[in-house]
């Protein structure tokens, strides 16, 4: 893949995650070479949310991070541990609320575990003033009727790594919220919904992310040797979304990069 002097924003990057331990720096270097020069770690659990502020640490300026409970860790959370999350939303690198939600497809949570935790972090999302990074995966109805019961608290959201039918694209967007847009749309055949949806999506509320380390874009050419996703990789999937919207590159790049940097309030030079 070629380098690039456009500059984009990766809102959603498991920089955490463990297929990353042996090499994360380089990963890293490698996006900042192919132009994705701003990378939005995605928090998961207190653990990994402490280690994500770490890391953003040490690239000032470029790694910012969400702080979180994801609805599969909720079980592993007691109450008292939500406490903590506020005094983490404080630090100058975090930027959302997230990765929160509701995710009834495995249930590696209790569903009333999942609703507890994401209620609680609607609210720390109303008192700290940040937007809400959000997970979805089978309990749209339920998400929705949070969400439609805290809209008037909520400063922002995005529906991170969209994938949904018409009529879930719509709940979201009358509830003003941003639609992030991964390698799914790369897939031919699990991917065709949304390529015919993504037009309907506005300029102002279009968001690009990789997921990184899943979702691999299954059109890359040569074909990468491993499956993991890569930071790196955010131009292709960007480069499909230009093409299905009929939009030139550098004005798309221009324009998710101003939602992003409007979004999660991050500097101008982003």
């Amino acid at each position: 893949m070629e380098s690039s002097n456009r500059s984009w924003v990766d809102i959603g990057v498991n920089l955490t995650d463990s297929s990353f331990d042996k090499d994360r720096n380089n990963v890293i270097e490698r996006a900042f070479a192919q132009g994705v020069k701003t990378l939005i770690i995605t928090g998961t659990s207190l653990s990994e949310s402490l280690e994500a502020i770490e890391l953003c640490q040490k690239y000032p300026g470029h790694l910012f991070c969400t702080v979180g409970v994801h609805p599969h860790y909720a079980k592993d959370h007691t109450d008292s541990d939500y406490l903590s999350i506020p005094t983490l939303c404080k630090e100058e690198c975090v930027v959302a609320c997230g990765e929160t939600g509701l995710d009834f497809n495995r249930n590696f949570s209790e569903p009333t575990q999942q609703i507890n935790a994401f209620e609680k972090q609607l609210e720390i999302a109303h008192e700290t003033n940040l937007p809400l990074f959000l997970h979805e995966r089978d309990a749209h109805k339920k998400q929705i009727e949070m969400l439609r019961s805290h809209r008037d608290d909520i400063t922002a959201a995005v529906a991170h790594c969209f994938t949904g039918s018409k009529t879930e694209l719509y709940n979201y967007l009358d509830l003003d919220l941003h639609i992030g847009i991964t390698g799914w749309i790369c897939d031919e055949r699990r991917g065709q919904e949304l390529q015919q949806l993504i037009r309907e999506i506005p300029d102002n509320r279009l968001l690009l992310e990789t997921d990184a380390p899943y979702l691999i874009p299954r059109d890359i050419r040569p074909k990468p040797k491993s499956r993991r996703n890569l930071p790196e990789y955010l131009p292709h999937i960007a480069d499909k979304v230009a093409s299905l919207r009929g939009q030139d590159l550098d004005a798309l790049q221009q324009m998710v990069t101003d939602n992003s940097i409007k979004f999660f309030n991050l500097p101008a030079t982003a």
